[in-house]
């Protein structure tokens, strides 16, 4: 049977299965990549919204939360039913393309990796190195909009919409200011995608032995993974959210009003100026209970469509074989 970068279908199932071509196309990894990514990070937005205001250094009165239902209920509340999906055009405009240069990479590195160091097994240093460079990828794409993102989702955010917060990012602080936290991003995604593929194709090993298509074992291993991953590298998302959001009460306390908080090792000091050791994990809860659910989405619907769209080209190959004979 194949490794889950190949056509996912058991022998039993598919008599002729050695003589079909191996592995999916990576226009397959793109749509099927895509598609998972819009639908993670959409169905996920509010809790994704909820996490960004907990990790505010100086957050206003009104803004501070206990946990994440508490949040969520008084958001909505008070600023209305359509507040925690704000910025969620920009997040869906950045996910397609970004998911689809992600899986599309990672798929066909680790088979790449994987047959040079371990060939004919799964090498779980084929699969880090695999991760890390589908986010590099993945981080160029998303980065502007995860900054559009974050800063529509702050308490009292000035902006009127998408359109608007570009415009005005773009007038005050230039077109650096989307790649801004590009480096934090990369410090902080790189370790999480090496973690979370590692740990995913480890519990694939445990749970889906014969690497066939499974929803309950991608479901279960996507949210492991997520949830080891994202524990691991909050220190780095609150860096990130700060550098983002450009918070003006954290910049007022740190005596910069006129200046930028500029750079992982800036933002590092900041953070900790303002709240010591614990700041580092400001919305460590939301982290999790965010990318849980996020990367079990993510790998369920990538596998299925993965799958089915495999499944089709092979029906479509044999039936053409058949044709000719």
């Amino acid at each position: 049977t194949s490794r889950v970068g190949g056509g996912m279908l058991s022998e039993t199932a598919e008599p002729d299965y050695e003589e079909l071509p191996q592995g999916a196309s990576t226009s397959t990894y793109m749509l099927a990549g895509a598609v998972a990514g819009i639908m993670e990070h959409c169905l996920m937005f509010p809790i994704d919204c909820v996490k960004t205001r907990m990790q505010s250094l100086q957050p206003d009165p009104a803004a501070r939360y206990r946990n994440v239902m508490d949040a969520l209920w008084r958001i909505v509340r008070t600023e209305g039913i359509w507040r925690p999906i704000r910025g969620l055009n920009a997040t869906a405009v950045g996910a397609g393309p970004a998911h689809a240069l992600y899986f599309a990479c990672y798929e066909k590195l680790k088979k790449t990796l994987g047959d040079v160091i371990h060939p004919g097994a799964n090498s779980h240093l084929a699969n880090g190195a695999a991760g890390c460079v589908a986010t590099l990828l993945h981080d160029a794409a998303m980065n502007p909009a995860e900054v559009v993102k974050q800063r529509m989702q702050m308490y009292n955010s000035p902006y009127r919409g998408v359109l608007d917060c570009v415009r005005c990012v773009w007038q005050r602080e230039g077109a650096g200011a989307f790649y801004r936290s590009y480096t934090t991003q990369l410090t902080m995604n790189v370790p999480f995608q090496a973690l979370h593929f590692i740990t995913y194709e480890y519990l694939q090993e445990l749970l889906n032995p014969h690497r066939q298509y499974n929803p309950s074992s991608h479901m279960v291993s996507g949210a492991l993974a997520g949830a080891i991953a994202a524990a691991a590298t909050t220190p780095l998302d609150v860096c990130k959210t700060l550098l983002n959001t450009q918070e003006s009460l954290a910049l007022h306390s740190v005596s910069q009003s006129g200046g930028h908080i500029s750079g992982l090792a800036h933002a590092f000091r900041t953070v900790y100026r303002l709240g010591g050791l614990p700041a580092y994990f400001k919305g460590v809860q939301a982290r999790i209970i965010y990318q849980m659910p996020s990367t079990a989405i993510s790998w369920s619907v990538y596998e299925f469509f993965k799958y089915v769209i495999t499944k089709h080209q092979h029906e479509r190959w044999r039936s053409q074989r058949d044709g000719e004979k």
